[in-house]
């Protein structure tokens, strides 16, 4: 029998009918960390989102002049250049950059041009004794001093004190590597604490990249990254997962430069205009078709402290036994952080990162990459390559049944750029709770790229 939902007063409601998750973690069986119980609601202005910022050539030159050439961002992993002369080609909007380990084993960062003639220094990942172009032979150290030039009488007006190649600022943080093209740039550390934070409890380079997809999607950059900034869209998106997951009961949170969306599993949606039972709730989660067996659980035993208990003893040869000290919700709830503009490491045990990038200067298509990071007991694994997507080919392909909730969200990118392309709307209307965190998105695109922060 369909149990009818109270009817509330739109101009009263502040948040969706149904358990908070805060009311969740009060029900959790182990102690809840501090870090899930902090609130930082953000109450924008309800404005408009320009369509030109998804369709305008115009907007993304600005963009790449005031917002990728001046911010820092997430190029590689630490343990992608684990030796010394192992060096990492990120792009980025039509610039390229070479990431090296030195002699001494400290990173840096160069822009991958030759400053003979400009010619790209490398053009794939790999390991190298120097920096040698491949057009005429000029060479730099690893520490970017010069090293040789052919025919070395012809140039003397080169200085060798003076032709170093120039370092970019880099940093790390949980195994990350970040670079800003920016000499003068804003100290790393004051632009990533409100991340790192949130993060002391969860060490991500305790981790090892397990997997790394990429693929070109035919979206603005913007589109890919905002279908994974909300869970409001998942009843229309991903309806076979709503009995299992609490969709607009997310809580969002902002801060100065990272946001989170924590997406409670294991819950209805509170959508779904009737109750929901556990055996519903574990075949939804599992993904057991219908007729399949599904698990039977203790008497008494909620289906999140169930689903916790058996992540922990999935994890436990890997991950030891800090499984038991963390909570159910750190087990089972999707944890999506955003450091600005486009890094999405998520918290605890959940593996993903997402990475969102212009791709070239086609601001009709962008990148997007899933790491997959895992505990491990013993020596570090070697990190995974970077699979890379043809056009044809599916996320689930690679990732399994997370890559069949990937390929939902990727079925809708096209169709959104589309009517994007089209619509007579100057302007797009995110709601203002469930998807604050496009609205900060925004928010922050405007202070840099509109104001020239």
């Amino acid at each position: 029998m369909a149990k009818p939902v109270k009817k509330l007063d739109p101009e009263k409601m502040t948040r969706s009918p149904g358990v908070t998750y805060q009311d969740l973690l009060d029900q959790d069986s182990k102690p809840v960390p501090e870090v899930l119980r902090l609130q930082a609601p953000k109450d924008f202005k309800a404005d408009q989102i320009p369509v030109e910022r998804y369709t305008s050539k115009d907007w993304h030159d600005r963009e790449v002049e005031r917002l990728w050439r001046r911010v820092w961002q997430f190029a590689c992993r630490e343990e992608d250049i684990p030796a010394p002369g192992d060096h990492y080609r990120y792009d980025i909007a039509g610039l390229s950059f070479l990431v090296v380990r030195t002699e001494s084993g400290v990173i840096k960062a160069y822009p991958n041009a030759c400053l003979h003639r400009g010619r790209m220094l490398k053009e794939f990942d790999g390991h190298a004794s120097e920096l040698r172009c491949p057009f005429h032979g000029f060479a730099w150290t690893l520490d970017g001093c010069l090293k040789d030039i052919p025919a070395r009488w012809d140039f003397p007006h080169i200085k060798d004190e003076d032709f170093s190649l120039p370092e970019l600022p880099t940093a790390t943080w949980g195994g990350f590597v970040f670079i800003n093209p920016d000499p003068d740039c804003e100290p790393f550390d004051d632009f990533i604490k409100d991340l790192a934070k949130q993060f002391e409890r969860w060490d991500l380079s305790k981790l090892y990249k397990q997997a790394h997809v990429a693929k070109v999607m035919p979206a603005n950059w913007k589109v890919a990254q905002e279908a994974f900034c909300e869970a409001y869209h998942v009843n229309g998106t991903h309806p076979q997962i709503m009995k299992a997951l609490g969709d607009v009961n997310s809580q969002v949170d902002v801060w100065e430069n990272c946001s989170r969306v924590i997406t409670p599993a294991l819950t209805p949606s509170p959508l779904l205009e009737y109750d929901v039972s556990t055996e519903e709730i574990i075949r939804s989660m599992l993904d057991i078709p219908v007729g399949g067996e599904v698990p039977e659980l203790p008497e008494g035993m909620s289906p999140r402290a169930w689903s916790a208990a058996a992540s922990r003893e999935a994890l436990r040869p890997d991950a030891g036994d800090l499984v038991d000290e963390y909570s159910d919700a750190e087990m089972v709830d999707n944890l999506d952080y955003t450091l600005f503009p486009n890094f999405h490491p998520w918290g605890a045990f959940n593996r993903i990162v997402y990475r969102f990038r212009p791709n070239g200067h086609d601001h009709r298509s962008c990148i997007m990459e899933c790491i997959m990071l895992a505990p491990f007991q013993g020596d570090r694994p070697p990190p995974a390559k970077v699979r890379w997507l043809e056009p044809d080919e599916t996320w689930s392909s690679a990732l399994g049944f997370l890559g069949k909730v990937f390929d939902q969200d990727a079925f809708n990118m096209p169709k959104v750029q589309l009517g994007l392309e089209t619509t007579y709307n100057k302007g797009l209307f995110p709601s203002k709770y469930q998807e604050s965190k496009v609205r900060w998105l925004h928010h922050k695109l405007t202070e840099w790229v509109e104001k020239g922060k």
